[in-house]
């Protein structure tokens, strides 16, 4: 384990949340380097171990994850109930990052709400992503992003005025915690979303408001 002040690892040009140039050597394992933005304090690593997107769907292709799995539904199913005190139903909600079983999808339409997937490798139908929502629900997605801000800020306009923008992630605490940390070990996991990591995109994108529930979901609202 290199050093916390360690100088001789290059950061990259600049971060992929906020692009900014103030980035720091942030922990290394035998795999990666990480880095933080000070900006916006995300953590990343160098793009050079970003997997492409044949290898990151080898990956997810390995994940045994099923519309009718009691314990993965009971996972997502944290998401619904602060969904529903935020939307009422038929409200258009996109999930997006659905993954080859939707259940969440599955979930939300039980419930009254009018849903639409999309996923890059799973259901990548381009045409749900010209339409506007109500909600827009991306969850364990963000964390895969290798153009966050870019990605993010085309939901952003998805979303109709009032608009929340529903993601979950689990967030950095600090450098101790990090490194015992089995979320980074994840070849496909690149960033790492510090609390104040979402009030800057907040901030940037002129959010109403920012809201966090629980350990690893945040709620941002569109104005109106």
């Amino acid at each position: 384990m290199l050093n916390k002040n360690n100088t001789n690892k290059t950061a990259p040009a600049d971060c992929p949340l906020c692009s900014s140039h103030q980035l720091s050597f942030f922990s290394e394992d035998k795999k990666r380097t990480f880095f933080q933005c000070q900006n916006c304090q995300l953590v990343f690593t160098e793009q050079s171990t970003w997997p492409s997107a044949h290898e990151e769907k080898a990956i997810y292709d390995l994940h045994e994850n099923d519309v009718d799995d009691s314990g993965y539904n009971q996972f997502l199913n944290r998401i619904v109930s602060p969904l529903k005190e935020r939307l009422s139903p038929p409200a258009q909600i996109l999930d997006f990052g659905c993954g080859p079983a939707p259940a969440l999808a599955k979930q939300l339409q039980k419930e009254g709400f009018d849903v639409s997937l999309y996923d890059s490798f799973y259901q990548p139908n381009n045409t749900v992503l010209e339409d506007s929502y109500h909600a827009i629900v991306a969850t364990e997605v963000i964390e895969h992003l290798h153009q966050p801000r870019q990605e993010l800020e085309k939901l952003w306009q998805q979303l109709k005025p009032n608009g929340w923008l529903a993601l979950m992630t689990q967030r950095v605490k600090d450098v101790d915690a990090f490194e015992r940390w089995q979320y980074k070990n994840d070849p496909t996991h690149v960033c790492f979303y510090h609390e104040q990591s979402f009030y800057w995109l907040a901030e940037a994108f002129g959010a109403q408001a920012i809201e966090f529930v629980g350990r690893d979901m945040v709620f941002i609202q569109k104005g109106a």
